[in-house]
């Protein structure tokens, strides 16, 4: 069930004094007055709850609660290396955790759009925040990733924004925000995302450095391989031809092994498989 948004600024009291020094360097919002204040109070508020947050999966949630004062019920982030083309997670790497509808997921791997989504492509050369239609409409952008856009649509993600996250060495993470209507962006609503991003990357970073390698599951040989494929982008069908097994096996070592990955979907389970190195593209 999703949370229910803010309406007015009454509703959230008892914040640090400290928030409004934080929006002494912010720009100014195209929000009403009373609309700016109340968001405001509720970055404080996310800045306050994940004051000493060590889950990767908690720091998700918050952030995921606070996207939603902007009608982002879907929220997707992930580090890349620099030779990367995709958002596939990198071994050692900090992790790739989104909410995505699971049939886009799904959708997503089956077609190895990872290759080539134009958020990331765009991301690489942009250092502040960027609305979905920006890359829509540029002439750069080609017919298969105007595609992309147009898939995803029917999945629900109809308008989004993508926040990149540079590092050292050539790496960076991209943080995305989707909207189930086709609407704009409003200028204060990307600054807000885009401060919430950089905060939730520097705390999963600290997070990921204290808590220290994520323990991997024992998955079996069979299960590897049809894991493997799965992040491949093959179907059950596909995967039994490959490894000559019927799809009902296929279908028993792909559920082992997200109930051993603790996932909710086999693309949730392969991306979590490609983190810990247990398979490798």
């Amino acid at each position: 069930m999703e949370r229910p948004r803010i309406t007015a600024v009454s509703q959230r009291r008892g914040l640090s004094t400290r928030v409004s020094d934080q929006f002494s360097l912010v720009p100014a919002m195209h929000f009403p007055e009373a609309a700016s204040e109340a968001f405001a109070l509720e970055f404080g508020q996310f800045l306050d709850q994940t004051d000493g947050v060590a889950k990767l999966e908690h720091l998700f949630d918050l952030l995921s609660n606070f996207a939603l004062n902007f009608d982002c019920p879907w929220i997707a982030y992930g580090s890349l290396a620099t030779d990367q083309k995709g958002l596939k997670p990198v071994r050692g790497d900090p992790t790739v955790m989104l909410n995505y509808p699971h049939g886009w997921q799904e959708r997503y791997f089956e077609m190895g759009y990872y290759r080539i989504d134009p958020t990331i492509k765009r991301s690489r050369r942009r250092a502040e925040a960027f609305r979905w239609s920006e890359v829509y409409n540029d002439e750069s952008t080609t017919e298969d990733e105007r595609r992309f856009f147009d898939e995803a649509a029917t999945f629900g993600l109809r308008s989004g924004i993508s926040v990149p996250l540079h590092g050292p060495d050539g790496r960076f993470a991209i943080m995305n925000f989707a909207q189930a209507w086709a609407g704009e962006f409003q200028n204060g609503a990307i600054t807000y995302l885009q401060l919430a991003a950089l905060h939730f990357h520097l705390r999963i970073g600290n997070s990921a450095i204290s808590s220290g390698i994520e323990e991997r599951p024992n998955l079996s040989p069979r299960e590897k391989e049809c894991i493997l494929w799965t992040a491949k982008g093959k179907s059950s069908w596909e995967i039994g031809k490959i490894v000559g097994i019927s799809v009902n096996t296929v279908n028993f070592h792909i559920k082992s092994v997200i109930r051993k990955m603790d996932a909710v979907s086999r693309a949730t389970a392969a991306i979590k498989a490609l983190k810990l190195g247990i398979i490798e593209l």
